[in-house]
């Protein structure tokens, strides 16, 4: 089989007028960045209208990969080559995983979008816009400081980090304004990365520009020497960064492997920010398409609990269904096979990791939803694998299993896993969300009932920093925001080596992020960073550009 890169340069684009069209959007809409980009304006939202919307999740992640990008795409070439309407809404992918682990993000095999290498590196300058606007806060309020010092203000505490689309962990702790006292004051400071920014979050979570205004002047710079919050509205700059996110607002609309419309918009990690496409790029797919695919970053303990309890909540959307991806890769790491066999036969490490995808599909059903289950096939896989797979979740979980080929054969290998998709939504579609916890619960409760309801945990300890912060924002009138929970990816606890189902573990917060604009509080869980590093041997090694071509992206 060809290279993700040789399957993405063989194949003909379409213009992307003629993409549009397929949506019933005119050529004179279109923000053009070449020939087979182009941005919408947010003016072609119409809640009004609005399709059938489908989740995809997955199991807890594992380091040989799931593929919920792939089934993603995958099922709106199956819904299309079905007759139904489809268009897929994902994430933009982060220069940090692009030349860390993973080398790309945006699909696989014959189930891409494209142009893979724009998308994956600069694509329309989104990430950058954001990373610009977040440090311009940044100088902006250190030149405030700066030029107010001598009437007394200052802050006692600065909370705004700086952000950096790269994994560095040089940067995670540094001192700002070393040398003489024109270079400001001293202190100790930090990069998160741009995934992790709350302009990012923000912008994944605004309703329209008036609300993105709201919600940036509502962010939680600091706190002064009298205990009182200091947001940008103080600092009077929100215009300013409004400016720089006039462009990052709009939805990017591109292709798939077979010319179906996809939206690529916002790249928030759910391990630490609630890892959902923007809001914006959704409702427009919702708006021009009989079924609107998204994801739910990581597994389903991150991405889909996120999607319900942040992203639903603040929106009022909710799936009509849930797809959770499953691979015999990833069921045997969790059933405890070491990671240099799990591409070997192996019935007895499968079984013991069906524990994991059982979690997950009560958690789902718990949310009221409705489940398919996706087996993502690999070369390698055996009949009897999937054989088994089907019959656990057929007769001991009730829920429908369908295999996925799109990865090997495109759309052909998805037209069983899309009538399958939009039978359940036809017969048993998804009742109403039931949320984890209530506006009005306290947030320590709200971290509780999530760590024990959906993590399995036994109990909750929260650090001093982490309590000191949680009464700051119930202080502040904040108490009524749901929490994001950032944790490792690779288990339900926060101990990325505890695989399978993990249950009765103490789940320790240790700090917490008050989110004022994007209107959630961020409990970091364990060890995680929110600029995460590069592994000894980065994909960046791999990247190269050969006669005139890029390699090494996948």
């Amino acid at each position: 089989m060809k290279k993700d890169i040789e399957i993405a340069h063989s194949t003909q684009l379409l213009p992307i007028d003629e993409v549009a069209a397929s949506l019933g959007i005119g050529s004179d809409s279109l923000e053009h960045y070449g020939k087979h980009i182009a941005k919408l304006p947010l003016s072609l939202i119409d809640d009004r209208r609005r399709g059938k919307l489908i989740l995809v999740t997955a199991i807890t992640a594992t380091k040989a990969g799931i593929g919920k990008t792939t089934v993603s795409i995958g099922l709106a070439l199956g819904l299309n080559a079905i007759g139904r309407k489809a268009c897929v809404a994902l994430r933009e992918p982060s220069l940090g995983p692009c030349f860390g682990m993973k080398g790309g993000a945006a699909g696989g095999g014959y189930a891409q979008v494209l142009p893979m290498e724009r998308i994956n590196l600069h694509f329309t300058g989104d990430f950058h816009a954001i990373t610009a606007a977040h440090n311009m806060i940044s100088a902006l309020l250190d030149n405030y400081i700066y030029q107010h010092r001598a009437e007394g203000f200052g802050l006692k505490e600065v909370l705004w980090r700086r952000v950096l689309d790269v994994n560095d962990r040089s940067l995670r702790s540094i001192v700002t304004g070393i040398g003489p006292a024109t270079n400001g004051g001293t202190q100790q400071a930090g990069f998160d990365i741009t995934p992790a920014s709350e302009l990012m979050a923000i912008l994944c979570l605004a309703s329209s520009k008036d609300d993105l205004r709201r919600r940036i002047e509502q962010i939680l710079l600091g706190y002064t020497y009298d205990g009182k919050p200091f947001t940008v509205r103080h600092l009077g700059v929100a215009g300013a960064i409004m400016t720089l996110l006039l462009d990052a607002v709009k939805p990017n609309l591109v292709q798939t492997t077979e010319n179906t419309p996809a939206l690529v918009h916002g790249g928030p990690f759910a391990n630490i920010a609630h890892g959902c496409n923007s809001l914006f790029a959704t409702r427009m797919a919702l708006s021009h398409a009989d079924y609107t695919i998204t994801e739910a970053g990581f597994g389903a303990d991150l991405g889909a609990e996120k999607f319900y309890n942040i992203l639903c909540r603040k929106s009022g959307l909710c799936p009509d269904l849930t797809v959770i991806v499953a691979t015999a890769q990833g069921l045997k790491m969790h059933g405890g096979v070491p990671v240099d066999h799990i591409k070997e036969p192996n019935e007895e490490g499968l079984r013991a990791g069906l524990a994991n995808l059982d979690k997950h599909v009560r958690n789902l059903q718990g949310f009221g939803q409705s489940v398919v289950v996706v087996f993502n096939h690999f070369a390698g896989d055996t009949h009897a694998e999937m054989d088994l797979l089907r019959e656990h979740c057929e007769t001991v979980l009730g829920v429908p299993f369908v295999i996925n080929d799109a990865y090997a054969r495109g759309g052909e290998g998805a037209v069983k896993m899309a009538e399958v998709v939009a039978e359940a939504i036809d017969k048993h579609p998804s009742g109403p969300l039931q949320l984890t916890y209530a506006d009005d619960d306290p947030l320590c409760t709200k971290i509780e009932k999530v760590a024990k309801r959906i993590y399995g945990a036994g109990s909750v300890t929260f650090a001093a920093p982490a309590m000191r912060r949680i009464k700051l924002a119930e202080d502040h009138g904040m108490a009524h925001f749901p929490v994001c929970i950032a944790k490792t990816q690779y288990s339900f606890s926060a101990d990325q080596k505890a695989y399978g189902a993990a249950e009765g573990f103490d789940f320790l917060i240790r700090d917490v992020v008050i989110n004022a604009g994007s209107e959630m509080i961020v409990a970091i869980a364990g060890d995680i960073m929110r600029m995460p590093g590069l592994p000894k041997d980065p994909q960046a090694n791999h990247i190269d550009v050969v006669n005139g071509e890029i390699t090494g992206l996948s």
